[in-house]
């Protein structure tokens, strides 16, 4: 790839992610000043990974537009390092999802206190289970549709308890559950309660993640195969920045 290619591309690419960090830090601004809890406690990370994306784009642009190799070196290198991280953090969650449905270590943080009362809030703040009726005009759409691991785990009491339906959003607690299970008594039909205390919620949570994950993953896949295509080209600058560098 010659040096006028290859710098040339570095510098649009990074131009057009530099843009992009610009947008994600506007979004982490958003969040800090929205009053959404839940969306408060990302804040932090999004900003932090704006002004990454920010810096090394940075770096980036200015290597290629002033055929700097010393930029380019460390843009290579961080760049590199990314790609490193990507990767093991995309084959290690594989691996671990593989183990069992859910590992040890995330039902442990699942069923820490805090951690659930800081994800209860926020399930009870998404309306999901309230909005149900409106998704659902009468009951039998609602028995036979497809619920999502949360609306099925949290929403409404586990079927083996076998309390009659009203609505999609109220079940009638007068019948006596036909079931040991504990989540047939932590039940109410409470907007602030719904079965959020139950071990089918916790279930339901694990699997919304687990299948969020996968969406990630994909990401990460196509992201990795992105960055090491820019990778190349930025060595490619590297090399003819140094190469101009020793003619001079």
């Amino acid at each position: 790839m010659s040096t006028g290619t290859s710098t040339f591309v570095i510098r649009w690419i990074n131009f057009l992610t530099m843009l992009i960090a610009v947008a994600v830090i506007c979004f982490g601004v958003w969040m800090s000043i929205h009053h959404d809890g839940c969306r408060k406690s990302l804040t932090l990370p999004v900003l932090g990974l704006g002004a990454f994306i920010l810096l090394i784009s940075l770096i980036g642009f200015m290597g290629a537009l002033k055929n700097i190799a010393a930029l380019l070196w460390i843009y290579l290198v961080v760049l590199c390092l990314v790609l490193i991280a990507i990767l093991v953090f995309t084959v290690l969650a594989y691996k671990e999802y593989q183990l069992k449905d859910y590992s040890s270590w995330f039902l442990k943080q699942l069923n820490n206190t805090q951690n659930w009362e800081r994800l209860k809030s926020c399930l009870v703040k998404s309306e999901d289970c309230n909005n149900l009726p409106k998704k659902y005009k009468n009951l039998k759409q609602y028995k036979l549709a497809k619920l999502t691991p949360i609306e099925a785990g949290c929403c409404r009491p586990p079927s083996e308890c076998g309390y009659p339906a009203v609505n999609a959003s109220y079940y009638d607690l007068s019948f006596h559950p036909i079931s040991t299970n504990k989540d047939c008594k932590r039940y109410k039909n409470s907007r602030a309660i719904k079965c959020y205390s139950c071990d089918s919620c916790k279930a339901g949570v694990a699997q919304y993640m687990k299948t969020e994950w996968r969406v990630v993953a994909i990401f990460n896949v196509v992201l990795f195969v992105v960055l090491s295509m820019i990778y190349f080209v930025g060595c490619c600058a590297r090399r003819n920045a140094s190469r101009n560098l020793s003619k001079t």
